[in-house]
């Protein structure tokens, strides 16, 4: 069967019942008219039209309350999302339905650095794949995620550091010229966090900061459970931030910057000088098995035990901690998620972060500061993008 696009929400009352509907899954009437607050006849009419516009179905009857039993209301098991992210060396495309369970995902190693146009037309060529193998003409939106800042109300990458051939390029008309249907673009760190918000570790957190640590270093703030991007959209970009007054130049031309020291590129960086220079046996095999070194053999040397890079890991760690416990100090979060592929050093890097906030912060600020593991691990840029065109679509007018 082929799903075709659904109507939009009419009014402020609809587009807050399919929100709770996606979150939270199939809710009666008089349930929704309560966590409303509108009267039931008010919400068995725009239920109603919620079904007229094929957004939302019955979904069997509600657990008896005494009298009649209320039927459960859900999403239209017709409605579709695509979530796509575009990595600094990956892109990943997942199907979602309304709650924004993946139904479907592929994924492709490609460099950010090639381009706009072969990019795009990979992530094209991978959402038609996903769209032909579940049946589907037309989802009703796409969410996207790129590594680098963006004009989110022009849907384009602004100087990006890492995106050279990017910059300004309207991805989200060009995307949506291809697919017919609407799409929305927005950082990777905003998307993933997102993700988090939606069925992560921060799924009941109001306000929480969620740090990526990959190619590049990028923090997504969630303030009373709204996305802050800053009146440029470039709020977070904490990779820029300087740890130190000299050090190595970053992608972005000045020095001392936290992503210069720590960032996927520059662990690579290290990790081969100290594979070519004999501090590090693990990795000096690593290389010679391979030819090449990445932020995952650092992960996998540290896993061996070896001197040399869990040092690293704890250099690196105590800087992102650094920075962070400024950050915490300064907006009193409720959770911090650290999230990225270098995340995935896992606990000798989390400990690391851990120690330097919770001795460098204001106590009061940490006194109730979990600061934890993402665990979604890929999913949380594919599920984010789908969540923020979700959001767009499940809006009122």
């Amino acid at each position: 069967m082929a799903h075709t696009l659904a109507g939009r929400p009419e009014t402020a009352t609809q587009a807050k019942v399919l929100k709770l509907l996606r979150d939270e899954g199939p809710l009666s009437r008089v349930e929704l008219a309560d966590r409303l607050g509108v009267s039931r006849t008010t919400m068995a009419s725009e239920v109603s039209r919620l079904t007229e516009l094929g957004l939302a179905e019955g979904a069997g009857p509600a657990a008896s309350r005494g009298g009649r039993r209320s039927t459960l209301v859900d999403l239209s098991s017709d409605v579709r999302f695509v979530g796509v992210a575009i990595g600094a060396t990956t892109v990943s495309v997942a199907l979602t339905d309304g709650r924004l369970t993946v139904l479907g995902q592929r994924s492709i190693d490609m460099d950010v650095r090639l381009g706009p146009e072969p990019v795009l037309a990979s992530a094209l060529e991978l959402t038609h794949k996903v769209l032909a193998e579940h049946g589907v003409a037309r989802p009703a939106g796409v969410g996207v995620g790129v590594p680098g800042p963006v004009d989110f109300h022009g849907g384009m990458p602004v100087s990006p550091p890492i995106m050279p051939g990017w910059d300004g390029y309207p991805v989200r008309d060009a995307l949506a010229r291809e697919l017919g249907c609407p799409v929305l673009l927005d950082n990777d760190v905003n998307v993933m966090a997102l993700g988090e918000q939606h069925s992560g570790v921060a799924k009941n957190a109001r306000d929480f900061l969620f740090v990526k640590i990959g190619t590049g270093i990028g923090c997504g703030i969630v303030v009373d459970g709204q996305l802050y991007r800053g009146v440029d959209g470039c709020a977070g970009d904490i990779g820029h931030i300087r740890v130190e007054e000299f050090g190595p130049t970053c992608a972005c031309g000045n020095t001392g910057c936290l992503e210069a020291f720590f960032g996927g590129s520059a662990l690579a960086r290290d990790a081969l000088a100290a594979a070519r220079g004999g501090r590090s046996p693990a990795l000096a095999s690593l290389l010679a098995e391979k030819g090449e070194l990445t932020g995952a053999d650092v992960a996998a040397a540290v896993t061996m035990g070896d001197p040399y890079t869990v040092q690293m890991i704890r250099d690196g760690g105590h800087r992102v901690g650094w920075v962070l416990a400024s950050l915490v100090s300064f907006f009193n979060p409720g959770l911090i998620v650290i999230g990225g592929r270098v995340a995935r050093l896992g606990h000798p890097l989390l400990a690391e972060i851990r120690g330097v906030v919770y001795r460098r912060s204001l106590p009061l600020a940490t006194g109730n500061l979990p600061v934890v593991l993402s665990e979604m691990g890929d999913d949380a840029g594919v599920v984010g993008a789908a969540a923020l065109i979700s959001d767009a679509i499940f809006a009122a007018p």
